[in-house]
Parts: C-alpha cells; structure tokens; sequence
C-alpha cells in the first residue's frame, strides 16, 4: 500500500473535485470502470487513503494476502461505484469478511502502524507514488515502476 494521501493533503474544493472528475472519466473511458460521481457533491469531504491503506494491511497481516486482494476490491467499489465513504472505520469494518472485533483491535494496534509506515517507504523507495502504480520484475531483474493506468500487454513488453 502506497498512501496516496492522508489528512488535509487535498483541499476540497471546486478545482480539487474537477480534477477528480476529469481523472476518474478518463479512467472510465479507457476502463469501462464504473464511477459514481455522488461524492463530488459533498461540501466537506477530506479525500485521505490512509484508514483504507491501513485497512488493507489489517486484513493482509491477519487473514492473509488473498483475502486483503478480495477486501482491496470489496473497499474500491464501495468508494469508487457507491460513493461511500471509506475514511469511516466502521464503514472499512463493515466489509471485513472475518472476525470484526479482531480487525477492529489490530488495526488500532502499533503493529499496524509499523506494518502500514513500512508498507509506504517501500513503495516511495521503488517509486510507486502515483495511483495506480505497478511494479514489475523486468527479465533481468530489476525493478520497473510504472505510474499511470497501464494495459496487461503494455506490462507484459516492459
């Protein structure tokens, strides 16, 4: 998990939310993703990836990497294609597919912190600070990080 932004890194604002908006239909149109634009139309909202980053890790360290990918996908669609707010604890607990209350003590947890903190310096250190990132063991390899939208082949022939 990179963190993309945390707490007050973006100004919600009218030039904020065109920005969004323009990047989200060019996704669309590229993708076919479907977005929701209903989260646009809050007055207040402080667009901050850090409880979801640190959720993802929660659910990686304690149910494991396949169930992180599938609660990574469960947590994009409720923000991206339902608006929801996915800064709301309780909201990111509500998608937990295992034990809640455990969730909801490791994410509080230091541990947490320290894996979540270690998940972002290692993303910054391989040059993933843009969403989407990928990073790809190129056939000698090393490491290739590509920022901006990318299609399976234009992946495939780096």
């Amino acid at each position: 998990m990179g963190g993309l932004r945390t707490t007050g890194q973006m100004e919600w604002n009218t030039q904020s939310k065109a920005y969004l908006s323009s990047a989200w239909d060019a996704v669309h149109k590229t993708t076919k993703q479907p977005f929701n634009p209903m989260l646009l139309n809050k007055t207040t909202f402080d667009y901050n990836t850090y409880p979801s980053c640190k959720a993802v890790i929660t659910v990686r360290e304690l149910f494991g990497i396949d169930a992180a990918f599938t609660y990574f996908g469960d947590i994009q669609k409720a923000f991206y294609t339902e608006a929801k707010d996915i800064t709301s604890l309780e909201l990111l607990t509500h998608y937990v597919t295992h034990d809640k209350e455990i969730f909801v003590n490791f994410y509080h947890s230091e541990r947490a912190e320290l894996l979540m903190q270690h998940d972002f310096s290692k993303a910054r250190s391989m040059g993933a600070n843009a969403f989407p990132s990928t990073v790809k063991l190129d056939e000698d390899g090393h490491m290739v990080c590509m920022s901006g939208y990318k299609s399976l082949k234009e992946i495939l022939t780096i």
